[in-house]
């Protein structure tokens, strides 16, 4: 009979070992577990649980609350998180363990650690501060879905991924063109110098993403490459109106992009597709021979201009959400 606990030190490498064997290449690295899981700033050890069998880790799951006042503590800011939802990050069975209702177990335990925290919504996975995946796979992980589904979970969203390749990427003379005439508007596009980035830090918080801020100081803070954040502003002393990134993302190397956005009040001039463009230009001159990111909405504008800029669909993500109430029922 398996034991389903809280985890404890001595779990680390089985649980890595099991991430490895159930999910295969979206398993974490050692690195991003200690840096996304055991050293995020709301990890409780009740809330990541592991299902032993003759002292091996056979399933795990990771559910994570906010516990510092709905506000997630980065190394240099701070990262709003909602209080009332709880997140499962991720959940794995081991292949040899499936079909034996341990899912379902490793899922309630999830739920009731979620509910005694003070949840009322449950979503996997789309934590702001640490995601693996924006959601499951249902291509990769159709158990998982069905498992979610038997669960009481229904699909909120449908993200996707997208990538591009940069081998013989050009900056397009429409683009160009663009950029000329936005200038001549009197709007700006530079990279960015290090005093420069709180500023930006600050409109992506508060204009953008609450996430995308501390995602910003510590990327930079990390690489000391300010260079790599590419700024729109009103005006060469003007506010920022927009930005793009890219190696924003600990492990993830030069050829992750984002993150990117306009502020909203601006939108559909062209300046995300300059942004997008520059950024580029600069990660191929880094040596990225491609460009990819985990989120965005299949029919969103921003997917639009993607899709136009060379980009494909390579997955597709279902978020999933329930009330912490209901009962499991597998």
């Amino acid at each position: 009979m398996n034991e389903v606990r809280a985890f404890r030190a001595e779990d680390a490498d089985g649980v890595l070992a099991l991430l490895v064997d159930a999910l295969g290449p979206d398993a974490p690295s050692a690195s991003w577990f200690g840096d996304y899981v055991l050293l995020e700033p709301n990890f409780d050890p009740e809330g990541l649980i592991v299902a032993v069998e003759d002292g091996r880790v056979v399933g795990a799951v990771h559910a994570v609350h906010a516990r510092h006042a709905g506000r997630t503590l980065g190394r240099s800011g701070a990262m709003p998180v909602d209080p009332e939802t709880g997140w499962i990050t991720w959940f794995a069975v081991h292949p040899d363990h499936r079909r034996r209702g341990l899912g379902a177990r490793l899922l309630t335990a999830a739920a009731d650690y979620l509910a005694r925290a003070g949840a009322t919504t449950l979503v996997v996975s789309g934590y702001p501060p640490a995601y693996l995946t924006p959601g499951v796979d249902a291509v990769q992980f159709p158990d998982a879905v069905r498992l979610l589904e038997r669960c009481g979970f229904d699909v909120a969203s449908r993200p996707v991924a997208m990538d591009a390749p940069l081998a013989t990427y050009r900056v397009p003379a429409s683009v160009r063109e663009l950029r000329a005439r936005l200038e001549s508007e009197g709007r700006t596009f530079a990279p960015a110098r290090l005093a420069e980035i709180p500023e930006i830090a600050a409109f992506a918080s508060q204009r953008l993403a609450p996430d995308w801020g501390e995602v910003l100081r510590a990327s930079v803070g990390r690489h000391r490459h300010p260079e790599r954040v590419i700024v729109a502003r009103e005006g060469a002393a003007g506010p920022v109106i927009g930005f793009a990134t890219y190696a924003a993302y600990p492990a993830a190397g030069i050829d992750r992009f984002g993150p990117f956005g306009v502020d909203p009040d601006v939108r559909g001039g062209g300046l995300g597709a300059v942004l997008l463009h520059e950024t580029l230009a600069a990660m191929r001159r880094e040596g990225a021979h491609s460009a990819w990111f985990l989120w965005t909405g299949a029919t969103s504008p921003a997917a639009t201009l993607y899709r136009r800029s060379g980009f494909d669909v390579t997955r597709t993500f279902d978020v999933m959400t329930r009330s912490t109430h209901p009962a499991i029922d597998a």
